[in-house]
């Protein structure tokens, strides 16, 4: 049985899921749901958080949560939004603020003897973000905390376990804010702290066990982190009846397919390799546009499952590795898609003529959580530690038309390029890197030769979620000797450039 611990109410905050990745941290387990669309069972959570948000309580578009179940009966922490809202529609004044309360801060006050403060000291560095502040306390409220510019910094409602703040504890720059949590979710709602990678396994083979039974299911797998966790969870749980297909769409990095199979032969999975190599080329066969190649593939995907499917005798079940970020961007504040920045290949599910039950093992966990989950399983640290690698394949990494050609050249690049960080020690530090097929070719020389080849551009980020990203300040003696590699053994390329753009405003990938 799940434990149902702690709520977040989002109000479209971009750090909400911040706060439930800080929560998650203190082994506590949360969950994120619109403000206009909490849960049914509420009732058994154990305290509430109601996010930051971009609207304003003064404007025309009020976010108005129903906190009658919740508020007086639960612990509540409001944040930022959260506190204004309690301000403003409880007795209090909340008006523009003089100057724009952005960025760093320090508390110049603390009150006394107050659990929410234990161990934070005056000076504590908090982050702030908004452009209203809060004039008045709402009714029956106390001031707590305060920073240079923003009096009500803090403040409890007496005769309530209702406690609000106008900084983000979630974020980096809040140093005590992981404390704050800690005092308020530990000592004031008194939430026991028992959210680890062994209990989640545990309940969640149970959980498996008790929605599959006897059942088959079968799981496409990538060979990434998110489908090989589930993977082994599902082979815990269900044994033989897991039925796994590995497809090869032509769009895998060098030799991926033999030696993602062989990994896989070691770890006592039912596994089955189909090279479709030849039907997916043939989909993307002049397409350049980003969506519609993502739609061919996932169309050719289906076709190859579905036809793998129809082998394995009473298949009901069709396991994904969708994890929570997926689930929780496909849902937005108002209940309703949240924009869409590109397809995402989990979520959604597949067409109606599979008629398969879906069951997914990590829709609740984030990648940090996916990968220690992997670890207390005893997966090999190797393919823990593998970056992300994006449904599409390299379909999405050229920037033009597919050809079998321009596969092979990427796919020697890219190998140059990963081979590389791992020899040079360099793979570990960073959160993802690819390589890029730009639609340029550039002039050249090469002996006494002029040249018309293509560009690649090398792109390497740091992440922990992939939600924000920068790039990866590569030492210029490893992207001296990587490009110099690259021109020279790989035909048909003449330069090679370093993407330095941070996410957002730009993307991971380029398509």
């Amino acid at each position: 049985m799940q434990q149902h611990n702690v709520l977040i109410l989002d109000f479209g905050s971009q750090y909400t899921q911040l706060i439930a990745r800080r929560v998650r941290e203190l082994n506590i387990y949360c969950e994120i749901h619109p403000y206009n669309n909490p849960p049914k069972n509420a009732s058994e959570f154990k305290a509430v958080i109601l996010s930051g948000s971009p609207n304003s309580v003064r404007g025309e578009n009020v976010l108005h949560p129903d906190l009658s179940e919740i508020r007086g009966k639960k612990p509540v922490l409001a944040v930022c939004y959260g506190a204004q809202y309690l301000a403003h529609f409880s007795g209090g004044k909340v008006a523009p603020s003089n100057t724009r309360e952005y960025g760093r801060a320090n508390l110049s006050f603390i009150k006394n003897d107050e659990v929410f403060f234990e161990n934070i000291s005056e000076g504590s560095q908090v982050w702030m973000s908004h452009s209203d502040t809060i004039k008045e306390l709402p009714t029956n409220g106390v001031r707590l905390a305060s920073t240079a510019d923003v009096e009500n910094a803090a403040y409890k409602i007496e005769g309530e376990e209702t406690y609000a703040i106008q900084f983000h504890p979630e974020v980096y720059h809040s140093s005590d804010g992981k404390q704050l949590l800690e005092n308020f979710l530990v000592k004031i709602a008194g939430v026991a702290q028992t959210w680890t990678a062994d209990s989640f396994v545990e309940s969640t083979v149970a959980a498996i066990q008790k929605q599959v039974g006897n059942d088959k299911v079968v799981l496409g797998l990538s060979g990434g982190v998110d489908s090989t966790v589930a993977a082994v969870l599902l082979h815990k749980a269900i044994g033989k009846n897991l039925y796994c297909i590995f497809v090869n769409n032509g769009l895998l990095r060098k030799n991926e397919f033999d030696s993602v199979l062989a990994q896989y032969e070691g770890m006592g999975l039912n596994v089955k390799g189909v090279d479709a190599s030849e039907r997916f080329l043939t989909a993307l066969a002049g397409l350049v546009d980003p969506e519609k190649k993502r739609k061919a593939i996932g169309n050719a995907f289906i076709e190859v499952f579905d036809d793998e499917a129809h082998q394995i005798k009473d298949v009901t079940w069709l396991a994904q590795g969708t994890i929570y970020p997926d689930v929780i961007e496909s849902v937005s504040v108002n209940g309703g898609p949240s924009a869409t920045i590109k397809s995402h290949h989990n979520v959604g599910g597949l067409p109606d003529f599979m008629k398969l039950k879906i069951v997914e093992p990590l829709k609740m966990i984030f990648k940090d959580e996916v990968r220690r989950v992997g670890a207390s399983m005893g997966l090999d640290p190797d393919l823990l530690g593998r970056h992300p690698f994006p449904g599409p394949g390299l379909a999405i990494r050229i920037l033009s038309d597919i050809t079998p050609e321009k596969v092979r050249i990427l796919q020697e690049v890219d190998a140059i390029f990963i081979n590389g960080l791992r020899e040079d020690g360099l793979y570990d530090s960073v959160w993802q890197a690819g390589a890029m097929l730009l639609p340029v070719n550039s002039v050249g020389v090469m002996g006494d030769e002029r040249t018309y080849e293509k560009v690649v551009a090398l792109r390497a980020v740091e992440s922990t979620d992939g939600m924000t990203a920068d790039w990866v300040n590569l030492p210029y003696e490893f992207l001296q000797k990587t490009s110099n590699k690259i021109i020279n053994q790989v035909k048909g390329v003449n330069r090679v450039v370093y993407d330095i753009s941070s996410k957002p405003p730009a993307t991971i990938e380029w398509e």
